[in-house]
């Protein structure tokens, strides 16, 4: 019969104080800080004082070699006897509360735990400034533990003082001492633990920690990866950890990962290694395969361990290369988006990351091409919140699309085709109107519009301040350069009886504005403040600027004079038409496929003529062809006998509504039937 690898032991609470303080129970280093809350070192305090059981401790007789810490820094060193193995989290929370310790809460931050009690309900609560004064409660256990020799004198120091501050009832004066005597025998609470076989190996250990705690909600599969690693490549978790605290303060001088982007945690460039490494996203199989397990026969392998380990370890320095995460984090900044502020979604970015490392270390597309493509991926996955719902699914999906790439143009291509499936014309004219009609303040289509303002090189709305400048995450002050202004301000809006913060704080009645003029607009209604900025920028002798301002900003006609709701649906399509543009700019050397060319038809005089070409500016032929432009732009047919009849008199009204509206930046298609002639916009 095979000897077990466990056998199992009560500990009194205080024999398991004593060995903590005199280090005879240690943590091994592939444990991770304290991450418990106050409430729930509450919760644990509560369940042994009611007698309930709160799980098993897991320690290793003389295990893991000389990797090993100090569960809490007063801790006596000394050649540890007991690693723990589970269990970290509860005997910090009890040393810290008992013995009025410090946990760990980071690789330098230490901290107490102060938990109160109030007899009168048997209450526990995480001590806070009004707890404190509160006569009733006991502010810090800790304190009746190491004050106090005994239970009786502690109990009569509080039943002193509880009686000065109140009158109690006889039966209060019964029964707070049955609790407090209680309270006090919570020291003598026993344990029950496993400890596991001196023989054990490393891995079997890692094994039995993923087993016991595959059921909770606090370690992920990461966290068993990052157990691995420790057991297996443990210089490897070293260096991940390293390079997350270094991203996470500016370095005085020489190369630092720090950026205004992302703090990034160690797990999430685990996950950027195993994209990379081994093409997934799931981690739950990456356990097995690193462990040296093949997924089709089910044996374990030492050797194939190893290689798995090397795989890992190719990959990791690939993604910890400062190099590589300067380079990937400027292609966020060639998509627009300037700061930590506009990243909605963490894990987006991480899996664009995958994505650029893939690009340059497989397929070698290390040109010009390689920023473009992954500026126009991010922007792309960051305005459909692509890896928002499974994103693991997601990326598999991706990957898998991948599988079958030979070069660096391929890549490309296969990059940009799911782009442009993603980016159809139903999104940009349905969808992405729709995804704007909210009060979110984090919404991806809102940073979207803010990085295709950057991408257009826009102006801040009445300032000659560029948006792309004002969003420098670098510049600090109490004040922020720009502010989000209510294009229909607050109180404004509350004075038509529209009071639902849902309503007002839509984000299509935000527009960026230089806080000074923010200050000045200040309640003003639409109608009083607008006229009087756009005649200051006439009056600077600059039609362009007050068109493209219209532009950038998505100001309809007539907007500070049409009712609320017709304003915001307005605005909300020309919203998503300046997302577009900003993201046409991305597109630029990009082969679109054949249903998303121009085919432009212009009218002269007397005859209709079909000419390929793609117009920048449709304005720039003349005036013919520009009132053209507009008169199709309606999506209706018409003759061309009819139109060159209206284009003899002056120039339509509508030319100006168009420039407005920042028509010469978009993609137009035109269809001739016979002597008919169609727009089709945007396309």
């Amino acid at each position: 019969m095979k000897a077990a690898l466990f056998k199992e032991v009560s500990y009194p609470l205080p024999k398991l104080m004593e060995d903590i303080d005199k280090g005879i129970i240690c943590l091994p280093d592939r444990h991770r800080p304290f991450v418990w809350k106050k409430s729930q070192v509450r919760d644990l305090l509560d369940s042994m004082y009611k007698g309930y059981p709160v799980g098993y401790l897991l320690f290793w007789p003389n295990g893991g070699g000389n990797g090993h810490k100090q569960i809490c820094p007063e801790a006596k060193p000394k050649a540890p006897q007991l690693l723990v193995v589970d269990g970290r989290q509860r005997l910090a929370s009890l040393y810290a509360v008992v013995h009025g310790g410090l946990v760990c809460r980071s690789e330098s931050l230490y901290g107490p735990i102060w938990i109160a009690f109030r007899p009168r309900d048997e209450k526990f609560e995480v001590a806070d400034a009004a707890v404190r004064e509160d006569p009733e409660f006991i502010a810090n256990i800790s304190v009746m533990w190491l004050k106090y020799t005994g239970s009786d004198s502690f109990v009569a120091a509080y039943m002193q003082k509880l009686r000065a501050s109140r009158q109690l009832s006889p039966e209060e004066e019964k029964s707070i001492p049955v609790a407090l005597e209680r309270l006090w025998d919570v020291k003598n609470y026993t344990f029950s633990a496993l400890e596991l076989s001196p023989n054990a190996s490393e891995e079997q250990v890692a094994q039995v920690f993923v087993r016991i705690n595959s059921a909770g909600v606090t370690h992920t599969q990461s966290d068993f990866l990052m157990t691995l690693m420790s057991v297996f490549w443990d210089e490897g978790r070293h260096e991940i950890e390293r390079f997350c605290r270094e991203a996470r303060i500016p370095a005085p001088c020489g190369g630092s990962p720090f950026d205004y982007f992302i703090r990034p945690d160690p797990n999430e460039l685990l996950r950027v290694s195993v994209g990379l490494g081994f093409r997934r996203a799931r981690l739950q199989h990456v356990y097995s395969i690193l462990r040296g397990k093949d997924l089709e026969t089910g044996e374990f392998s030492e050797d194939r361990r190893t290689q798995q380990f090397e795989v890992l370890k190719g990959a990791q320095s690939e993604v910890l290369e400062l190099h590589n995460w300067y380079h990937f984090l400027a292609t966020l900044l060639a998509a627009g988006y300037r700061n930590a502020d506009m990243i909605t979604s963490r894990v987006g970015l991480i899996y664009s990351y995958v994505m650029y490392l893939l690009g340059r270390r497989h397929y070698k597309l290390y040109s010009r091409d390689l920023p473009k493509s992954i500026a126009r991926w991010f922007f792309m996955t960051s305005l459909t919140g692509r890896y928002s719902n499974s994103p693991e699914s997601q990326l598999e999906a991706d990957l898998l699309k991948l599988q079958t790439v030979r070069g660096p143009e391929e890549f490309r291509q296969v990059l940009d085709q799911i782009i442009l499936q993603a980016l159809t014309d139903d999104f940009w004219n349905i969808g992405l109107p729709n995804s704007l009609a909210t009060s979110t303040a984090r919404s991806p289509s809102l940073y979207a519009y803010y990085a295709a303002l950057n991408l257009l090189g826009a102006r801040a709305l009445f300032s000659k301040l560029i948006v792309y400048d004002l969003l420098d995450p670098a510049l600090k002050a109490i004040k922020n350069a720009t502010e989000r202004h209510h294009l229909f301000p607050k109180n404004y809006l509350k004075k038509l009886g529209i009071t639902e913060r849902s309503d007002i704080n839509q984000i299509a009645n935000f527009a960026v504005l230089a806080w000074t003029d923010n200050i000045n607009i200040s309640d003003r209604c639409p109608n009083e403040y607008f006229p009087e900025y756009e005649q200051r920028c006439v009056e600077d002798g600059d039609s362009d600027e007050l068109t493209n301002m219209r532009f950038w900003h998505a100001l309809p006609d007539g907007w500070e004079k049409l009712n609320y709701q017709e304003f915001l649906m307005a605005r909300r399509k020309l919203m998503a038409k300046v997302i577009r543009a900003g993201f046409e700019k991305l597109l630029k050397g990009v082969d679109l496929p054949a249903e998303r060319l121009m085919a432009w038809t212009f009218i002269t005089d007397s005859e209709s003529t079909g000419v390929g070409m793609k117009p920048d500016n449709p304005y720039e032929a003349g005036g013919m062809r520009a009132r053209l432009f507009d008169m199709l732009s309606d999506g209706e047919w018409h003759s061309t006998g009819a139109m060159q009849t209206q284009f003899r008199g002056s120039v339509p009204p509508q030319i100006e509504k168009m420039k407005q509206r920042g028509a010469k930046t978009e993609l137009w298609r035109i269809e001739q039937d016979g002597d008919r002639v169609r727009m089709s916009w945007p396309i």
